[in-house]
């Protein structure tokens, strides 16, 4: 039994290791796949408005500077993991909408046809902002560094020490994870 434990417990180290290096990694490709998609649109603004005007979204030309700017921003503070909850959010409903609008198809095909929703271009960024909304930047990212300079537990991890009402031991049989704690 207590080799299962270990093995576990190795596991589950292993895996909490790797969660900031695949949020980075999923920050830094998908913050740039919107950076690129937010200065393009930007640098051929007509074109988007153009585009936004035929599927029938209002205000075409404010809402073209908004998503663009928006992606371009966006992206770069996803790369740096600047306002990262927030930054996800916001680029999750643009994928809503994108998807509402320009793939309706894939969208209500979601059940019925999952390869039309999947393969679909909002597909990737949608997964990617929910990502980094749902889990957080992780600890190689700037709001990691300002929780931990201004104190905010829950953004460190709930690592913050020993003594806090809130967290609890892991039971564990020692090892290298035996100081780890649940908040």
């Amino acid at each position: 039994m207590k080799v299962i434990v270990r093995a576990f417990s190795l596991l589950r180290g292993i895996g909490n290791a790797l969660q900031s290096p695949l949020l980075l990694a999923v920050r830094l490709y998908w913050g740039w796949q919107f950076v690129q998609t937010g200065w393009g649109k930007l640098h051929n603004i007509p074109h988007v408005i153009g585009f936004f005007t035929s599927l029938g979204i209002p205000a075409p030309a404010l809402n073209a500077w908004v998503v663009s700017l928006m992606e371009l921003v966006g992206g770069v503070f996803l790369i740096v993991g600047f306002g990262s909850r927030l930054t996800g959010l916001g680029l999750s409903v643009d994928m809503l909408v994108a998807y509402i609008t320009a793939d309706r198809q894939a969208l209500t095909a979601i059940f019925s046809d999952p390869g039309k929703f999947y393969t679909a271009d909002p597909y990737t960024f949608l997964f990617a902002s929910l990502l980094v909304f749902i889990f957080g930047p992780g600890k190689f990212a700037i709001d990691f560094l300002l929780s931990r300079r201004f104190g905010d537990e829950a953004a460190t991890s709930g690592s913050s020490g020993a003594g806090s009402s809130r967290e609890l031991p892991v039971a564990s049989s020692g090892g290298a994870y035996s100081d780890r704690r649940i908040s």
